[in-house]
């Protein structure tokens, strides 16, 4: 629920750390100068080379006790109030343990050293965090508001909507209320758009972000058609739990304006995962983007030569959760190619499309070597660098072909789609769509950062041998 303040939580991790660490050099620098008795002199802080190891030690020690006490969590962040209220007691406790690791370490710290720079630090972090929920509260106002929706009559959703018209006002914007059969028991504190069986169109017409889904217990059997209807669609879902004794798999519960809430789509890779994954993808995408710059321009030159139209290929594609966005690729195909699939598309034996055809007349001269060494591939990396694609993941999919899913195939879309995949490196387009779905429902099943480079060292041998390159 409060994952776009993701950023502004980075930048306080990063922030309070390089903030400790300069005024403890300045704290140590100026302290001759500052009232009280001098134990040290002058010059006892000359040579860094010695006292090195504690400018990293404090801040380490700061942030691990600021974890430990939630100081950075995301519910508190875009509020100055909850942040100056954790921060308070979670500050005391670090420098207690700051005080100790001098007391055993640095004996000729002297006290009150460390007193002006606990009373600095404090004074430079609350001044932070004031400023950048400044920042946070003018932006909010440029920027547009979350549309929300909000499906059932509970108490708890009639709460909850009272709340984000009263505190979340400038980030989220309450489109309506929906009717799930039960009625209302009180006044509406937003207008009633339309009944469950509009929930579809409602999220499209209304531009719908996030759905919140509060059923009361007798209509629980009807929470997994919801999902199910909106799975095409590029929208958060969250339930609000009637009961909770309510246990869903591969679910994250939060609380929410004081109302537990259940994420139904939340990203299946998270926390240290994910930041691994995400730091592993950069890294790769940008050293491998350095490195293939001048096949860039060979490949370039040798597209326009061999056929009219432009040598990069924008596409839309559907991406983690639904969200569509736009994949480049160097073209291997002639210009309007898309306008005749239904004259290439075949059906395999058990009736299931095949897509992608070993002989396909729109494929191109160069297009057919470029995806013989899977070349045309390269601008993904791009993708990656934006953060709309991994190295490892299912292959992104063109929206007309996810049409067709059925329930057990939309998990797929729970990961980030990826350069390459297990589907890939275990028959790439030999394999039709019905098999390569449950390759990737593995994949999604299954992750992990030791997988993720198993795929990787297995689609070099694959690449290298052409196997089901089309």
């Amino acid at each position: 629920m409060y994952k776009q303040y993701k950023p502004y939580q980075y930048f306080l991790v990063i922030a309070d750390f390089f903030l400790i660490v300069a005024i403890l050099v300045i704290a140590v620098k100026l302290r001759p100068l500052l009232p009280g008795k001098t134990i040290l002199a002058a010059d006892t802080f000359a040579d860094f080379s010695h006292f090195w190891p504690m400018f990293l030690a404090v801040p380490i020690l700061f942030h691990i006790v600021f974890a430990m006490t939630g100081v950075y969590e995301l519910s508190r962040v875009p509020f100055f109030s909850l942040q100056i209220s954790r921060l308070v007691s979670s500050y005391l406790l670090a420098v207690l343990v700051a005080a100790g690791f001098f007391y055993f370490t640095y004996r000729e710290v002297s006290r009150l050293l460390v007193v002006y720079f606990s009373l600095i630090t404090f004074a430079a972090m609350v001044a932070e965090r004031y400023l950048l929920t400044l920042f946070m509260a003018k932006r909010a106002t440029m920027a547009e508001r979350t549309n929300v929706l909000i499906v059932g009559g509970t108490e708890r959703s009639i709460a909850l909507a009272e709340r984000l018209f009263q505190q979340y006002g400038s980030v989220y914007n309450l489109v309506g209320l929906v009717d799930s059969g039960d009625g209302f028991d009180s006044a509406l504190p937003a207008p009633l758009i339309g009944t469950i069986e509009d929930l579809p169109r409602l999220v499209r017409e209304h531009d719908i972000q996030l759905v919140l889904i509060a059923l009361t217990r007798s209509k629980y059997q009807e929470v997994e058609k919801l999902i199910v209807d909106l799975y095409p669609l590029p929208v958060r879902i969250y339930l609000i739990p009637d009961v909770l004794e309510l246990s869903l798999r591969h679910s994250e519960v939060e609380t929410f304006a004081d109302v537990t809430v259940i994420g139904i789509r939340e990203p299946v890779i998270q926390g240290a995962q994910r930041a691994v994954k995400r730091i592993f993808d950069v890294v790769v995408a940008s050293v491998a983007l350095i490195l293939s710059s001048p096949l860039w321009l060979v490949i370039w030159i040798a597209i326009k030569m061999d056929s009219p139209g432009p040598a990069i290929f924008k596409t839309d594609r559907i991406g983690e959760n639904g969200k569509i966005f736009t994949m480049y690729k160097f073209r291997t195909m002639v210009v309007g190619a898309a306008r005749l699939q239904d004259k290439v598309m075949a059906l395999d034996k058990d009736g299931e499309p095949v897509y992608k055809l070993s002989v396909d007349p729109r494929i191109t001269g160069v297009g057919r070597w470029l995806r013989r060494w899977s070349l045309d591939e390269l601008p993904q990396f791009i993708n990656i660098l934006k953060g709309e694609m991994s190295l490892v993941g299912p292959r992104p999919e063109q929206a007309f072909i996810t049409q067709d899913y059925d329930a057990s195939q939309w998990p797929r879309l729970s990961v980030p789609p990826g350069l390459t995949g297990w589907w890939q490196v275990s028959g790439r387009s030999d394999l039709p769509l019905h098999l390569n779905t449950q390759y990737d429902l593995y994949y999604v099943r299954n992750y992990s950062f030791v997988l993720d480079l198993k795929i990787i060292l297995k689609t070099i041998g694959v690449v290298l041998r052409g196997k089901g390159a089309y």
